[in-house]
Parts: structure tokens; sequence; C-alpha cells
């Protein structure tokens, strides 16, 4: 079982930046891929951003592209989202979640594939 716990969400003016930090614990993430994804209130989870972790290499939907950086720390077994010039429909919960993968496939992008989820952090971009 692998517990992840997210954090460093807020309020941000337009513009602005900030970094969430997904911290897991139970096992290690290698042999994951582990993924941000985002939610407002009557829509279905959206996928943001995916790091494959034995490889490093990340995915990133249009929304996100040039604007967010994912990366990891091996040693504290953690996941950071990188997020700049933030936009006010940037705002939503933001989740973490991981499953077992040693290659992307093709479903990385489905809340579905993941069988790990933290609790949400509340992101809000407004002046």
């Amino acid at each position: 079982q692998v517990q992840l716990v997210e954090s460093g969400g807020g309020l941000v003016q337009p513009g602005g930046s900030l970094r969430l930090s997904c911290a897991a614990s139970g096992r290690t993430l290698s042999g994951h891929i582990v993924a941000w994804f985002r939610q407002t209130p009557g829509n279905e989870r959206e996928f943001v951003a995916a790091t494959l972790w034995r490889a490093g290499d990340s995915s990133y939907s249009d929304a996100a592209e040039g604007r967010f950086f994912i990366s990891r720390d091996y040693g504290k077994n953690t996941v950071f989202l990188q997020m700049d010039s933030l936009k006010p429909e940037d705002t939503a919960v933001y989740y973490c979640a991981a499953y077992r993968a040693l290659t992307w496939g093709s479903n990385y992008g489905r809340p579905s594939s993941y069988d790990y989820w933290g609790q949400g952090t509340q992101v809000t971009v407004s002046s």
C-alpha cells in the first residue's frame, strides 16, 4: 500500500506561482507512475501531469504544458508540481495519484488507472 499526502496549496494572485508536494509512505514510488489531477465542483478529475518514476520522463496536459513542471525526489519519496503563471482557471482541488507501471502505456491520463490517491489540496487563483 502507498499513502499519499499533498501539501502546498493556497491562495495566489493571477500570474503567481505555487509548488505542490506529494509525500509517499508505505512503499517506495519506484516502479510507479505518479500523476497530478485536478477537479472543480461538478466536473470530473482532469489530468494535469505525470512522471514515470523509474525513467524520469514526464507528460503534461495541454493546459499545463509550458507553465507546470513535475519533478521527484528519490530520497524523500516525494513528487512536486511547480506551477507558474497561474490563471484563475487553474483554481481546483489538486490530487496526487499513483499506480504501478514500468512503462507509460496509454492509460496514464485516466483517473481509473490509479490505485492510490491523496486527499487533495485546494489551489485558488484570484485577485
